[in-house]
């Protein structure tokens, strides 16, 4: 049965105000925050562990499982608990996910970032790689939380979807060699391929961020390097662009999509 909570300094509403803002909140509660019907429908299709949702009245929820917290909020409290400006009707809390690095990479296509602090790219990438085929997304020092509530909404539902891990660049260097899988750095060097040209069809592509691209100990760490033609006039693409352009290129050399 639903309930109804109208006070801004209610318990669940100040655990909702801390997980839009604290990492270290979210990963010392295991929980983070997901806005919006849209996506709580894919929270809930593709089964993650939701633990309560907070609506407006006029909010068409989806079916929930019976142990989920259903609490029913005013318009003005829910503008004020929203990490977002313009709230969708729904805030859900779930539990993450227990992915701990693998020992080896079973796939043939996966994307690492390195420094791309933006959440939204963070989001967007996910769910270029998501709908790309890509095998999953490793986190690399320096990039934005995976379950910051912006890179959340960016994913669209990815996220529940697509497996990701944070790891280190060493770590990084041995699941490639592990699953014998190259390294190749979205970056100009004397051995750099014109992607075009590249063999995207089994690999790691890295990409650092916009501003500074890959560091120097990734780059070291890359077997080659891919570059994405574009017109003269043109310094750079940003991470999220540049991604897309790589996943879609690997999508396209592979006949099994």
């Amino acid at each position: 049965m639903a309930e109804r909570i109208t006070s801004r300094t209610n318990p669940l509403m100040s655990r909702i105000r801390r997980l839009a803002v604290s990492r270290s909140f979210r990963r010392e509660t295991g929980e983070f925050l997901g806005d919006g019907v849209k996506l709580l429908e894919e929270a809930a299709r593709w089964g993650a562990e939701l633990t309560a949702v907070v609506y407006t009245a006029d909010a068409d929820l989806p079916p929930l499982p019976p142990q989920v917290r259903q609490v029913e909020v005013p318009p003005d409290l829910m503008r004020s608990i929203s990490p977002m400006e313009a709230p969708q009707g729904a805030l859900f809390l779930a539990r993450m996910p227990r992915q701990e690095l693998p020992e080896s990479l079973p796939g043939r296509r996966y994307l690492a970032l390195e420094g791309v602090q933006d959440p939204g790219n963070v989001g967007t990438i996910l769910r270029t790689a998501d709908a790309f085929g890509a095998d999953g997304l490793l986190l690399l020092p320096g990039c934005a939380d995976l379950y910051n509530p912006k890179t959340v909404r960016s994913s669209m539902g990815a996220l529940f979807r697509l497996p990701a891990w944070s790891c280190t660049l060493p770590q990084l260097e041995a699941l490639a060699e592990r699953a014998a899988l190259p390294l190749l750095g979205a970056a100009l060097r004397a051995d750099t391929v014109d992607v075009r040209r590249a063999d995207l069809r089994r690999g790691i592509v890295l990409v650092g961020s916009e501003g500074r691209g890959l560091s120097a100990g990734a780059l070291a760490a890359c077997d080659r390097t891919v570059r994405i033609p574009m017109s003269e006039r043109c310094e750079s693409l940003n991470a999220a662009a540049a991604a897309a352009v790589l996943l879609w290129e690997g999508c396209r050399q592979s006949p099994d999509l």
